[in-house]
């Protein structure tokens, strides 16, 4: 069971830290490239607009279902019919939502028919999801690690084929081709995923079961509570980039924003990996009332180290990266972005650890509260320093937020859990900041190519990791056998 497990673990791992970095940085990319960044900075702001309230066509039904399933396969005929009931009620409520809010806010006309089109893909997206937990609650691990990325696939060969396969203009592809080419490939990802399902279900019965709708949402509402306003205060710069704006450079500074953007968006996907695996060790754990400081202490030691090193060397190479990334544009304002969401992306990632620690110890009152003052700060900070300095004022909004919510989050845990990392710790994890702080610049004054100083710097700031004991052979190896033995309980 193990070796299945461990197998599946890193195979899922691999194929998403191979598809979705491309999806972002390669296709997504050239998509801007091309369509520029007013274009892109209006899709960018409004598909986050639409993300703000995704929790709504989900309120938590994907994870109750996983949990159900996984425990009682018997109930999947009746399960997949009534779920999917509800997830229909609350497709017509997300939209209703989402286009109300949209015209309360000024979306018109254009604005209006592209939250339609991407409202309607994160429909789909919410669906597949739903039908996916069905296959990972069967133990079709490797079906569903490929269903995962199945859609961005799709995506990834529909754009190439647009964009650069010679038989389609590239002056006539614009942002609706790419948007339409999202839809194509959720729908095919769909249909394989419930034709996997439908073959495990038997026969279906078609019937209306409103207690039982009910009763899952009143389950749910505490999380999906949470999941609403965290995404608000992780996704709402863009929206309020393009909102608070003159007309006449509003979308244009989304799309300076999102090319900053999309490096830590390929950053936290590794992050989020990271916490998917914590969460069902954190909770065996917390269930056999083990001891959690060494766990803790290993998953935060190796979360910093690996976050501060990218950070570190996107600080320093941030201009060298948005060239190379988008060689058309003034990336001016985009480096200093990059520079300051990338303290953002470190204290994100942090969150993973200790948001998935009071996660698995049911700490959702505290989350909420938290999640609620992360709201607030969001959007007071963001009205002040957008109409001053527009995508980066943003930018250093979502860097004092997630700050303050990381700090809020660890001390909430440290009292709860009673955690001590020690003095040695911290003296550590300076030395190590410091160290590699100076590895990095002192690499930015070789007289070599910047991507070969750059490489260098990697590979020199991974061994300090491991001099400064920020990252030890013995305690990686240890994590990953305590996840496998507790994973088997």
């Amino acid at each position: 069971m193990n070796k299945k497990f461990l197998k599946n673990i890193i195979f899922l791992l691999f194929i998403n830290l191979l598809i979705k970095p491309f999806w972002i940085l390669g296709v997504d990319r050239a998509v801007q490239n091309l369509v520029g960044d007013t274009s892109y900075g209006l899709y960018l702001a409004i598909s986050q607009f639409s993300y703000l309230f995704y929790i709504l066509l989900d309120l938590g039904l994907t994870n109750f279902n996983n949990r159900n399933i996984a425990q009682n396969n018997q109930l999947l005929s009746k399960h997949f019919v009534g779920i999917s009931q509800a997830k229909i009620l609350l497709t017509v409520l997300y939209f209703i939502v989402i286009f109300v809010l949209g015209w309360l806010i000024g979306y018109r006309g254009e604005q209006l028919k592209l939250l339609a089109i991407v409202g309607f893909n994160q429909v789909l997206l919410s669906f597949i999801l739903y039908v996916r937990s069905n296959i990972s609650a069967l133990l079709l691990f490797k079906t569903d690690s490929m269903l995962s990325v199945l859609d961005r696939v799709l995506m990834i060969l529909i754009c190439s084929f647009l964009l650069w396969s010679g038989f389609v203009p590239r002056e006539n592809f614009n942002i609706y081709s790419y948007i339409y080419s999202q839809t194509i490939s959720y729908v095919i990802t769909l249909i394989i995923a419930v034709a996997i399902v439908l073959k495990h279900t038997g026969k279906l019965t078609i019937r209306i079961n409103i207690p039982f709708v009910i009763m899952i949402i009143k389950k749910s509402l505490p999380y999906a509570l949470l999941v609403l306003l965290m995404s608000f205060y992780n996704r709402l710069e863009p929206v309020l980039i393009e909102r608070i704006l003159p007309e006449d450079v509003a979308a244009a500074q989304a799309g300076v924003y999102a090319r900053a953007w999309r490096l830590f968006d390929a950053g936290n996907n590794i992050s989020y990996l990271f916490s998917v695996i914590l969460l069902p060790l954190f909770a065996a754990i917390i269930k056999e009332k083990e001891d959690l400081q060494g766990l803790v202490k290993q998953s935060f030691s190796i979360m910093l180290s690996m976050t501060c090193i990218i950070a570190v060397l996107c600080i320093f190479y941030s201009r060298n990266f948005m060239e190379l990334m988008y060689p058309e544009f003034n990336n001016n304002e985009s480096s200093t972005i990059l520079m300051i969401l990338m303290g953002s992306f470190v204290s994100v990632s942090v969150t993973y650890i200790f948001g998935t620690l009071l996660t698995a110890n049911g700490n959702l009152k505290h989350l909420n509260i938290v999640a609620a003052c992360g709201v607030v700060l969001n959007i007071t900070l963001n009205f002040i320093f957008i109409p001053h300095f527009k995508a980066i004022g943003a930018a250093f909004t979502s860097l004092c937020v997630q700050f303050v919510t990381c700090v809020i989050q660890f001390f909430i845990a440290k009292k709860i859990f009673n955690l001590k990392l020690g003095t040695s710790f911290w003296i550590r994890l300076v030395a190590f900041l410091v160290l590699i702080s100076l590895i990095s610049y002192v690499s930015t004054t070789l007289s070599l190519s910047w991507l070969t100083s750059f490489f260098i710097a990697a590979a020199v700031c991974v061994i300090i990791a491991f001099i400064t004991k920020m990252l030890n052979y013995n305690e990686i190896k240890e994590l990953v056998l305590s996840s496998l033995s507790h994973i088997k309980k």
